[in-house]
């Protein structure tokens, strides 16, 4: 049925005042509707009354302390302990007064798909068991039961309650396993097999014991909520860590369903206990940038669960492949080597569109959250190749090499190794060549410093000539790009970087765009110029040098935007309707996106033949929609055309579909098979209008704020 209850215009009013005048800060115990707080598009558990406002202001924006008006998300790693002389980064290392959240990698998925960080009681056990002493501020609290960087970090809160802290579960290497106490891999399945039976149906009782074992989890060990590393949910086949593929590949079908049950379950349970503890719990992602691994996350559904993603605007090129490109560029610049192989540039249905960028990423998640429910992610750390032929300094040249590449992968690029890879990984006890470095690495390696901790990392430039400092690392810098990198002529090696002059753009960006944040992967790759260290020569080693310049950018910042669509709707009144996007096509399989988009009335009132419906989607997909079901379905206000070269110039597409043959009666449903060429999240901020009268979803208007939806004849009670 279609509701326009009209009310005497103060009622209206007395809304709109109410919630202007909530508090910003909100006492706990105080009597408070606490759904006013609830982020513009997160999804209500039923039944729970959440205490958002333990977290959020009035205006639905998270609360971080003063000087704090954007996220500032460091990753703090296990595994830098000062094992084997190795640099170690603990919990007094962390800048404390100028961050607002810590992600902790990593817990993982067990053999009985509960959350996970091995032998709590093994005192080698970084996290609970381990210690530091005569380490100036690693002195364990007698507070708790446990020691280890768990001790560390609940210490460090008391001085500091407004950084929040979260378990981060999954990473790279522990997506589909997880390591033992002998640094041995066990391939559990983790992810995969907890989210997905081998008959490829979602596994609710295996996600309800993860779940549960999350709530324990952070409510033993102090943490704020939960941040999900699922590396990843997508149908691209052989997506992901070559380890995991054969547990991965068999499963792509019911994957993204898996994760969108995980989601939903991970937020009902944790609201529950926020409720029960009076102390709200985050829920968070650590979600792909590449349009490649989105176009088989569907519509990437889980953002209504979620209090904020973070991107992993990273890796975007590497030695995984021979394309010698930026690891983390802000922008396209339409010269991309893996895009222009794969003809990218050259096809016309995806619109001249280059989406291995940030920008990119950005507007795809723009399209379904508000700006200030993204942070983006930015690394501290290089990616690099040996033996680049080709490209300008290096850039966009190749570096292919056709054996000896890990797992999995008949060909790959020429990583640099030895002392262009110093934190690199091992598989079979061997380098696996990546030109993986701290940033404070390069820094020296771009000052022709041979630094004093090489052979805590087993380098030895006596017997090595990988591990000497030979040739010339001279910096480069695009600024369309957005982009540094350092190139030695001599040995041809290349490894992108972020410096100052990078992490500044990308600050301005975050504020401009009204972004809730940053992110960035690890804490301990920062730098700053040490003058003297251990006796020896000067050089750099960590610092703060880049999170301090978004500490002071983001000092001054306006509040993020905490809107996903700018202005209110304006309406006559609500409809009863669904709407779903469903039946993609997986794998390779998937191009063009081509899903069934299905409208299903479910009020009172027939829908006519010729009703107009409407709906926005991002501009990470050019404005070439078509559909193969002959309804007419086409944007009719475009928020991007042409390249991408400098950004995406508007959020949103406006498209208008409609059916002349076919009324929609009570219970009727029409389908029409989409057809798009880049991914997009779910369409969203859906009107219809027929009979001189345009009405708003009655579930899309449920979840906003009342000020966003405005009803011609009156306030619209909830």
């Amino acid at each position: 049925m279609i509701t326009a209850r009209s009310r005497h215009a103060r009622l209206y009013a007395a809304a709109i005042a109410l919630v202007a005048g909530l508090s910003s800060t909100l006492a706990v115990g105080q009597a408070v509707n606490h759904d006013q707080c609830r982020p513009d598009g997160m999804k209500k558990t039923a039944g729970v009354n959440t205490p958002y406002c333990l977290v959020y202001d009035a205006n639905g924006r998270e609360q971080m302390g003063a000087g704090h008006p954007r996220r500032i998300i460091g990753y703090f790693t296990s595994w830098r302990t000062g094992a084997n002389n190795a640099p170690r980064y603990l919990a007094s290392d962390i800048p404390w007064t100028k961050i607002t959240h810590i992600n902790y990698a990593f817990a993982h998925v067990d053999e009985n798909n509960r959350v996970s960080i091995g032998n709590e009681s093994d005192p080698q056990n970084p996290a609970t068991g381990l210690q530091w002493p005569g380490v100036a501020g690693a002195t364990m609290d007698p507070e708790y039961a446990y020691k280890g960087h768990f001790n560390l970090l609940n210490k460090f809160k008391k001085t500091h309650p407004n950084v929040k802290t979260l378990v981060s579960v999954g990473g790279w290497a522990e997506t589909g396993g997880y390591f033992d106490a002998t640094g041995a891999r066990i391939p559990s399945g983790g992810f995969f097999t907890m989210t997905v039976t081998p008959s490829n149906q979602v596994n609710q009782a295996a996600i309800n014991t993860f779940a549960d074992s999350a709530v324990a989890f952070v409510r033993r060990f102090g943490f704020n909520g939960v941040d999900i590393d699922y590396e990843y949910a997508t149908s691209m086949n052989n997506a992901g860590n070559p380890l995991d593929w054969s547990i991965a590949n068999p499963r792509r079908a019911a994957l993204m369903q898996g994760y969108v049950a995980l989601m939903k379950t991970l937020r009902e349970k944790l609201d529950a206990a926020s409720a029960q503890d009076n102390k709200y719990y985050l829920l968070t992602v650590a979600a792909p940038a590449s349009g490649y691994l989105l176009r088989g996350m569907e519509t990437y559904q889980v953002t209504q669960y979620l209090d904020y993603v973070n991107i992993m605007s990273y890796d975007l090129h590497g030695a995984w492949n021979e394309f010698v490109g930026p690891n983390a560029a802000l922008y396209d610049d339409g010269r991309d080597a893996e895009l222009v192989r794969w003809n990218v540039y050259s096809t016309p249905q995806y619109g001249n569109i280059g989406y291995l960028n940030t920008d990119w990423a950005y507007h795809y998640f723009r399209g379904a959250m508000p700006a200030g429910r993204i942070n983006i992610g930015v690394p501290y750390y290089t990616r690099g190749w040996r033996n680049v032929s080709g490209g300008t300094n290096g850039l966009w040249g190749t570096a292919l090499q056709s054996s000896g590449c890990p797992t999995g992968l008949t060909t790959c690029g020429q990583g640099a190794v030895g002392i262009d890879n110093l934190w690199h990984d091992l598989e079979n006890g061997q380098e696996m060549p990546a030109g993986s470095n701290p940033l404070w690495h390069a820094k020296n390696l771009q000052q022709n410093i041979l630094p004093s901790y090489i052979a805590s990392y087993g380098l030895d430039p006596t017997n090595d000539p990988d591990d000497r400092l030979t040739g010339t690392y001279t910096r480069h810098y695009d600024t369309t790009l957005v982009s540094p990198w350092l190139w030695n002529a001599q040995k041809n090696v290349f490894l992108s970087t972020e410096d100052d002059e990078s992490t500044t753009t990308k600050a301005n960006y975050i504020v401009n765009k009204g972004i809730g944040g940053v992110m960035f992967w690890e804490l301990a790759g920062d730098y700053a110029w040490h003058p003297v260290r251990r006796g020896g020569q000067g050089e750099y080693f960590i610092g703060t040098t880049l999170t301090d310049i978004y500490f002071q950018r983001f000092q001054t910042a306006s509040p993020y935007g905490n809107r996903r669509v700018p202005q209110p709707i304006t309406v006559a009144g609500t409809l009863d309707a669904t709407i779903t996007v469903s039946e993609f096509d997986i794998g390779d399989s998937n191009y063009p996106i081509s899903p069934k988009l299905k409208i299903v009335n479910n009020s009172t009132t027939t829908i006519p033949a010729g009703a107009q419906f409407e709906f926005d989607a991002a501009t990470t997909a050019p404005a070439n929609w078509t559909n193969w079901s002959g309804a007419t379905l086409a944007v009719h206000q475009t928020g991007h055309s042409g390249s991408n070269v400098g950004g995406l110039q508007g959020d949103f597409h406006r498209a208008r579909l409609s059916s002349s043959w076919s009324a929609l009666p009570p219970g009727g449903s029409m389908e029409v098979e989409w057809v798009y060429y880049l991914p997009m999240v779910a369409p969203s901020n859906w009107t219809v209008t027929f009979g001189g009268s345009t009405y708003a979803l009655r579930d899309e208007t449920a979840s906003l704020p009342p000020t966003d939806v405005i009803f011609r004849n009156g306030f619209q009670s909830p």
